[in-house]
């Protein structure tokens, strides 16, 4: 019996640039909602558990991100329903991630649910970091990605 080994490349410049632009666009629409949602919050001063903002924000992060990459998509002529399932097919488990290590970022450095000047860069490279290999990895397996 011959076992056949795939080696997969994780050497390829032309990949890593498209899945870091593919990145890039997901960090955009995440932290989009994400910061709105905290900044509202710290803005009006309404009374709202930490966990709560913070929950609140990571859904209206994935909302955003899916709302701006539906958008892309269809302005590449994507059929509206079709580039509605792109979006929430290819990039879903990179938001999720994106928006959960974001979040862990600002609760370990601030205390949670807290946007100042020196946070905000931080947990965006955090937030890109985190799926980039992922996103690399899918487009260079499967040749999917969502722009």
């Amino acid at each position: 019996m011959s076992s056949e080994t795939i080696i997969f490349n994780w050497s390829c410049k032309h990949t890593w640039k498209k899945s870091a632009k593919n990145t890039a666009w997901c960090l955009l629409g995440c932290a989009i909602g994400d910061f709105g949602t905290i900044l509202f919050f710290q803005i009006t001063k309404i009374p709202f558990p930490v966990l709560a903002i913070m929950i609140l924000a990571i859904i209206n992060g994935l909302i955003t991100s899916i709302i701006l990459e539906t958008i892309i998509l269809f302005r590449q002529n994507f059929k509206f329903l079709n580039a509605l399932k792109t979006a929430l097919g290819m990039s879903f488990i990179s938001m999720i991630s994106m928006e959960i290590t974001m979040n862990l970022t600002d609760y370990f450095l601030t205390g949670g649910a807290i946007l100042t000047w020196w946070v905000v860069p931080i947990m965006l490279v955090i937030g890109f970091l985190t799926p980039w290999p992922y996103n690399y990895w899918r487009l260079k397996k499967f040749n999917i990605s969502c722009h």
